[in-house]
């Protein structure tokens, strides 16, 4: 048994003041373990019974109410009742609610990938010196992440909150969504169809919501690494040429009248030797990142694709549905592929700033063969990281906005063709 104070150490570790990657990854899979999915290959003992049972209720909740009543409302229920808007409002909840799932479902599927990237990246991240300067930019970067994923995760479980508390502000008997007809429950607002439709719809609420919130934050950790990782290198890249110069003047003999001179043909054998290790090291780390990267996109590049699809359909429902009855689910689908194109936007913008680094680093200063490393780096740098949808569609700011304005122009088509 946990003592009190080691229970407060245990919630503390979810707060900024631990942000670095293992703390981070531990977050994420004590998060994960709820849903009875283990990232953790070092962790053996067992889910729990508790995580099987509230992960078969909420989904067996969420595939009945949101899945198959949904389906059975829309395309039965309301062609026999021509409830357009209420059927556009019920589709548009049960497709934006899948995004999630989709996602959960490839990191099942892809379990031994998933482990094997969480274990690279604490390896890459094992081999960081502490103390360094290095590792303080790296800490610095990650903060930022892991600020980004609590704010994700905040905003969706709280979206799920004020969806189920909704009713508690309207006089009367309601439910969530009013339009709603679970199959089986009618009249839905007699006793106790009511009370176990309000279940079901909490219950489902918390599958569609938890699930995204904690999937999603382990990418934002992940991609958010690597883009820590590139940043820190830019820096390290910046201050070859000042290092190399520090560590010179260390090294070479002076008497108490001399200056330190760069060309100095000692000086020059010093530095170089200096410069030839540290590229080394940072081409390693630099490819790392690539093929932890390259990793990430081969799992869940599938399930970012179907999450933009579900994004557009479930997006045009909304707006068919009229936003005053879906202002509650349109940034719930909104924040879910927003922060996929925003973490693939970060990754190319730090390899961008790596890119220029490296042209910037003071090359023309180094040898020949110090010149040729800095060649190879610069041309491997040169092909931008990125993640993407499918492996078609690179995301970022302008693949959102390019979502954006096809749904736009999708929603005046078939607004003009109901009118």
């Amino acid at each position: 048994m946990l003592t009190l104070r080691e229970i407060e150490h245990e919630i503390r570790k979810f707060g900024l003041e631990y942000c670095d990657l293992p703390t981070m990854l531990e977050n994420v899979s004590i998060l994960l373990r709820v849903l009875t999915v283990n990232i953790d290959s070092n962790y053996h003992k067992g889910i729990k019974i508790y995580s099987y049972i509230l992960t078969a209720v909420t989904a067996v909740c969420f595939y009945y109410v949101f899945l198959f009543s949904m389906s059975w409302f829309v395309f039965y229920r309301c062609r026999i009742t021509g409830e357009l808007v209420g059927a556009m409002v019920v589709l548009s909840l049960g497709i934006s609610s899948e995004i999630g799932p989709f996602k959960l479902f490839y990191m099942c599927f892809h379990m031994d990938k998933t482990q094997k990237i969480a274990n690279g990246y604490l390896e890459c991240d094992a081999n960081t010196i502490k103390g360094t300067r290095f590792h303080s930019n790296l800490m610095k970067c990650l903060r930022n992440v892991k600020k980004r994923a609590m704010l994700y995760w905040v905003v969706v479980a709280g979206n799920g909150v004020l969806y189920v508390m909704k009713p508690v502000a309207m006089r009367g008997r309601n439910l969530p969504e009013n339009y709603f007809i679970i199959y089986g429950l009618e009249p839905m607002f007699d006793t106790p169809n009511y009370q176990i439709a309000y279940f079901m719809m909490i219950a489902g609420v918390f599958f569609i919501c938890y699930v995204p919130a904690t999937v999603t934050a382990f990418l934002i950790v992940i991609t958010g690494y690597a883009e820590a990782q590139m940043l820190a290198l830019t820096e390290e890249m910046l201050q070859l040429w000042p290092d190399a110069i520090k560590y010179a003047e260390t090294k070479t003999e002076l008497t108490s009248s001399e200056e330190f001179d760069v060309y100095n043909a000692e000086a020059k054998i010093v530095m170089n030797e200096f410069i030839e290790r540290r590229l080394k090291e940072i081409i390693g780390r630099h490819g790392n990142v690539i093929n932890l990267l390259k990793q990430v996109e081969i799992v869940f590049r599938d399930a970012i694709a179907i999450g933009f699809i579900l994004l557009i359909l479930g997006l045009l429902s909304e707006l068919l549905g009229k936003l005053e009855n879906t202002f509650l689910q349109l940034p719930f689908a909104l924040m879910q592929v927003s922060m996929d194109c925003f973490a693939g936007q970060r990754v190319m913008d730090a390899s961008v700033m790596f890119e220029c680094a490296v042209y910037d680093c003071k090359w023309e200063n180094f040898d020949k063969a110090n010149m040729r490393l800095v060649l190879v780096m610069l041309q491997n740098a040169q092909k931008t990281m990125t993640l993407s949808a499918g492996g078609v569609k690179t995301l970022s700011f302008s693949a959102l906005m390019s979502v954006f304005r096809g749904i736009y122009s999708a929603y005046t088509t078939l607004r003009t063709t109901m009118k």
